[in-house]
């Protein structure tokens, strides 16, 4: 269970953790917790136990917070790993990105995964539904596994390696073809740096942008409630 693909961490302490879903639950590894200030804990909880097993959302949270990695077996809900990578300052933060984990999907995945994510890794054997977030797609390094990286660390920290699918960086402009729908396009953003997406977006294009732009040659939904 706190093996990588059969590797422990170097210093012998759980690097994964593992859960297994019956059915598909919504907002797991959730930064914002369903957007706790809108609720006060009436939707979501951190002390909330994932159903069918022993941890809690808010258990998930802080092991993808200190660097480790969550292999979810099963389908998985809406907004999975929403605001991901993100220090928010509503739960005592500093508003600013921060390192996280990966987290494994064996698989499908429903709506508006990554909506205003930041950080980290997500890797997935099945479907993604649409719209998503705001995440790229690159070469897996992983078999049999898709692999998704954050649209505003790709533009802050650079490709690192990774091989584009449906998008090119090229200097200070990064140019989205992969003709897939997306939330929260260049979320938190605060580089000086041009998004183009040649197709449509859905909600909250460029929300909390401090710096930078993104066109849309395409459609775009409304702006919702600050993250």
């Amino acid at each position: 269970m706190f093996k990588i693909f059969g590797r422990k961490s170097e210093d012998n302490k759980p690097d994964l953790l593992e859960i297994t879903l019956q059915k598909p639950v919504d907002c797991l590894c959730d930064f914002t917790y369903n957007f706790y200030w809108q609720h006060n804990g009436e939707k979501l909880d951190p002390d909330w136990k994932v159903p069918d097993n022993n941890l809690t959302f808010g258990d998930l949270i802080e092991h993808l917070k200190k660097g480790g990695n969550l292999k979810i077996n099963g389908n998985v809900g809406h907004r999975l790993c929403s605001s991901m990578g993100t220090d928010l300052v509503y739960f005592g933060g500093t508003g600013k990105e921060i390192p996280a984990g990966n987290v494994y999907v064996d698989g499908n995945v429903d709506t508006r995964m990554g909506i205003s994510m930041t950080g980290g890794n997500i890797y997935v054997k099945g479907h993604v539904s649409e719209p998503m977030g705001n995440i790229l797609e690159v070469k897996s390094d992983l078999k049999g596994y898709r692999k998704f990286r954050s649209i505003t660390d790709i533009v802050s920290n650079g490709l690192k390696g990774d091989n584009p699918l449906g998008f090119k960086l090229l200097g200070n402009k990064l140019t989205i073809n992969d003709e897939t729908v997306k939330d929260t396009v260049g979320a938190r953003l605060d580089v000086d740096f041009e998004i183009i997406v040649n197709g449509n977006v859905d909600l909250s294009t460029g929300i909390l942008m401090r710096n930078g732009s993104v066109r849309v040659n395409g459609t775009a939904g409304k702006i919702q409630v600050p993250l």
